[in-house]
């Protein structure tokens, strides 16, 4: 009986412990996560904002931006191959200058957030 109750209550003790340290491992995993990753404290909320107001497929009201009127527009040049091709070209030329006009804007503000991040900081240290 006494080898049972010892036995009993190394088994509760040693699973307290695994626990302990699931915990502290969890803790510090978390700790890690949050120092670590990048979270915005609202000084590019504004920017975000304004952004989200003006979605980019709004920006051209000459390319199609629905699935139908890919459609509608793959019909009315069914027959003539060579102007579907054009206006596919054109279109797509469209889309990557309209893309490569958002990149400067990201490249710009991303270096001012790890120059503000720098900053922060170097003034921390």
């Amino acid at each position: 009986m006494k080898n049972l109750i010892t036995r009993a209550t190394a088994h509760i003790s040693s699973l307290l412990n695994s626990l302990q340290v699931k915990r502290f491992f969890a803790v510090v995993l978390v700790g890690f996560l949050l120092l670590t990753t990048n979270v915005d404290s609202g000084r590019h909320t504004r920017a975000v904002g304004e952004q989200l107001r003006q979605p980019a497929n709004q920006l051209d009201s000459v390319r199609p931006k629905t699935t139908n009127e890919w459609y509608d527009e793959a019909r009315q040049t069914e027959d003539a191959p060579g102007e579907r091709l054009q206006n596919i070209a054109e279109e797509s030329a469209k889309a990557v200058k309209e893309f490569g006009s958002l990149y400067p804007d990201t490249a710009k503000r991303s270096t001012n957030a790890l120059k503000d991040d720098a900053a922060q900081r170097d003034k921390n240290s």
